[in-house]
Order: C-alpha cells, then sequence, then structure tokens
C-alpha cells in the first residue's frame, strides 16, 4: 500500500498498488489540518488525493519594503503593511474585478504524515487557470530568491548596475521618425500557450538582429519555468553593447523584483492590472520613478483600463488581446477600449498605448494604429521567422530600420 487519503466522507486512494475499503467507512471529524492551518467542511465530501511523498521545499520569508504612512490614517496603514508583505486581502482584489488570486487562499495544498503527501483538493488550493498556477509558482520563486538576496543586499548591486536608457522616449522617438508605431519586439524562447517557439535560441544574436531592423526597444522574457527565459538572458544583452531599452517581462508581485530587474540592466518592467490592485500599481510605480524605470501596464478590458486610468503618472499602458484565462486572442480587443470617453482620457493624459498580441501582418499594425496604438509588442510573429529581425520589414509591410 502507498497511501490512504481520509476525508469527511472518506474514501480510501493510493498513487501505486492499492485496496478498497468502502465497508471500513466511518464519519471523522470535519477539521482537518493542512500544514498547521486548521480547515473546516460542511457536510459534502472533500476529495483527498495521496500520492508518494516527495522532497517539498519549505517557502521561505523574503526582506520586507519599508513605506512610511501617516498614522492619521490606521486603514491606509494597514494596507501598506499588507502590500509590504505581498498580502493585500483578496477581498480588496475581487472589489476592483481581479479574479486572478497571487497565492493559494488555504495554505499549502500538501500534508505529510509519516512517509506519506497528503494533497487536500480544494478550491482554495488549486489554481483555476494557468495564470494563477504561474503566480503561485512564483510566489514561492521570489520568496526563495529575497531570502538569497535580501533587499539591503540587493540595494547595494545597483550602484554596479549600468544607466538606465530612456524607454518612453524611445517609443516616442521612432514613432515621430517612421510615422508608424514604435515596435518593442520580444526576445521569447517559449511560452505556456505555444509552447516552443524556437529551438536555436541566441538571445544577444536575436536582440541584435531586431535593434539593426528598426525595433525602438526590445521586450525580454525572464520567467524560466515557464517561458524559459532568464535574467541572464537580460544580463547577457545588456552586456553585449544592444542599445534599445529593455523592458523586463516578468510577473511582478513584489517590489522587491523591480530592484532585482534594475540590478540586471532593465529600462523598464511589465506590471500585469489583471493580477496587481491599484495599491500594488501605485506603489511599483513609485519604485519605478525613484529607479528611473518605466513601467508598462497592462491590461485586458474596460475595468482594468478604467482602474488604471484613474491611477495618476502612468505615462505607458499595454492593451493586451490574448485573455489570460483562456488564451484566446481577438484584436478588436484594442479598438473597443480605445473607443469613447477612455481614448479622450488618454489623449489628455498623453499616455502611450502600446498594442500586444496577435499582431502578424501589416494589416494588424494598420488596425491598432487606426485605434490610436503608437507602439507595438510584438513576439510570436518574429521569433518564428527564419531571421526574426529581417521578419521586422514583413510585419509592418516596409522597412522600418532608417538605415541611410
Amino acid at each position: 500500500m502507498v497511501g490512504i487519503a481520509i476525508g469527511t466522507s472518506p474514501r480510501i486512494r493510493a498513487s501505486g498498488p492499492c485496496f478498497s475499503a468502502r465497508k471500513s467507512r466511518r464519519i471523522l471529524s470535519s477539521r482537518i489540518w493542512v500544514g498547521g492551518i486548521p480547515m473546516d467542511f460542511g457536510r459534502k465530501s472533500t476529495p483527498l488525493r495521496c500520492t508518494r511523498a516527495e522532497e517539498v521545499c519549505k517557502e521561505s520569508t523574503g526582506a520586507c519594503i519599508s513605506v512610511t504612512s501617516t498614522d492619521d490614517d490606521t486603514a491606509n496603514s494597514i494596507k501598506v503593511r499588507e502590500l509590504e508583505n505581498g498580502n493585500l486581502p483578496d477581498d480588496g482584489a475581487a472589489k476592483q474585478g481581479i479574479r486572478i488570486r497571487r497565492r493559494p487562499l488555504t495554505g499549502p495544498p500538501t500534508h505529510m504524515v509519516g512517509p506519506f503527501e497528503f494533497r487536500l483538493e480544494n478550491e482554495g488550493n488549486t489554481p483555476r487557470n494557468i495564470l494563477e498556477k504561474i503566480l503561485w509558482d512564483k510566489d514561492i520563486e521570489v520568496s526563495q530568491m529575497k531570502e538569497r538576496k535580501p533587499l539591503n543586499v540587493l540595494k547595494k548591486a545597483l550602484t554596479d548596475a549600468p544607466p538606465v536608457r530612456d524607454f518612453v522616449g524611445a517609443l516616442k522617438a521612432s514613432y515621430q521618425q517612421t510615422g508608424m508605431p514604435a515596435l518593442i519586439a520580444e526576445v521569447k524562447k517559449a511560452s505556456p500557450s505555444r509552447g516552443m517557439l524556437r529551438e536555436d535560441f541566441d538571445p544577444v544574436k536575436i536582440a541584435n538582429g531586431y535593434e539593426k531592423n528598426g525595433a525602438a526597444c526590445l521586450s525580454v522574457l525572464t520567467d524560466e519555468k515557464y517561458f524559459q527565459g532568464s535574467f541572464e538572458n537580460l544580463e547577457a544583452i545588456r552586456r553585449a553593447g544592444v542599445e534599445c531599452p529593455l523592458l523586463c517581462k516578468e510577473f511582478i508581485i513584489d517590489a522587491w523584483q523591480i530592484y532585482y530587474a534594475r540590478s540586471k540592466g532593465a529600462d523598464a518592467i511589465l506590471l500585469i492590472a489583471a493580477v496587481l490592485p491599484d495599491l500594488d500599481i501605485k506603489y511599483f510605480t513609485k519604485i519605478c520613478r525613484m529607479l528611473g524605470l518605466a513601467a508598462l501596464v497592462e491590461v485586458h478590458d474596460e475595468r482594468e483600463m478604467d482602474r488604471v486610468l484613474g491611477i495618476d503618472g502612468i505615462q505607458l499602458i499595454g492593451i493586451n488581446n490574448r485573455d489570460l484565462e483562456t488564451f484566446e486572442v481577438d484584436i478588436l480587443n484594442t479598438k473597443n477600449l480605445l473607443e469613447g470617453e477612455r481614448g479622450e482620457i488618454i489623449r489628455q493624459k498623453d499616455i502611450m498605448v502600446v498594442g500586444e498580441s496577435g499582431l502578424f501582418t501589416p494589416n494588424d499594425i494598420s488596425y491598432v494604429q487606426d485605434a490610436g496604438v503608437k507602439a507595438v509588442l510584438v513576439g510570436e510573429s518574429l521569433i518564428k521567422q527564419d531571421d526574426p529581425g529581417r521578419g521586422i520589414a514583413g510585419l509592418f509591410g516596409k522597412d522600418i530600420s532608417l538605415r541611410v
């Protein structure tokens, strides 16, 4: 027998040879302790799964970012303290329309009993989609990285970081010179939705090709587990002398990551409104301004756009035409989000809009430009070309390299 799983309406399961014990059922207490956390259940059956024990890494605690707050606003002080620990209450996020949970609600999904690992499956500790899974893994990853390199150590490393380049300025200059959306070309090896995009992946060679053929800026994937990217790729491109400003394409959920990206040579970072409450976005953009970084704030629907437009100091908004829960793509999303009052607010605030996802042809570029986009972020349609750099001319329908 490999293991026995016991629940409120118990049944025995095993991950290897097992036996049935339906006749030996009896009602147990409805309170189950998982990883030291008491969990109460009603009369509904809660499925359990028992698997062979595996080595489990303990989640480390990282250094907190110090944020000052006024004593006369207790509620705000509590929110800031929660933000320092990365624990903004989920009810606050839900009120802002955020459906993606940053971490499991009910603690670790596994519980060790002797040599056995018990996995309690419920809505609180099971990701509902791939984005939640990515974020839950990222939360653990960042905690471990913070333990290895605390913030005070990381801040000292910033003195050796290369100077920040003007990401927004580069986009505006390209748009003015070409009359077409400025290109943020993406250095991307793989993705969860498309799998491997390029086997012969040389990030520096690809970056040089992009720059030579007209890219104004570059986006570099740094997530390793799901996109096969790395901060080493970002650092290598910067050290190779590529002059295009670099966007660190990462799932930012902690202020520590912003400092880390800057230490590796990033000039801009991505903030995803679908997973970050307003307080996070305000706090993270404040840190970006302090470090001289640009922040590309990504939205997917009307509610996220309205939230971001209500935040002061936003310079770049990316409209992602891909639904992050279903991965379906529709470039009509860009037009819909830039129509009417929203488009007017964007013009009044002089916000530069970046079109993202689903851009493969000159017609696609023209469509989003007509909708009001002044820059585009493109990865898949370029990286899959035999020569990604030369693929830029095919995407735009002409040479945008401004070569003499």
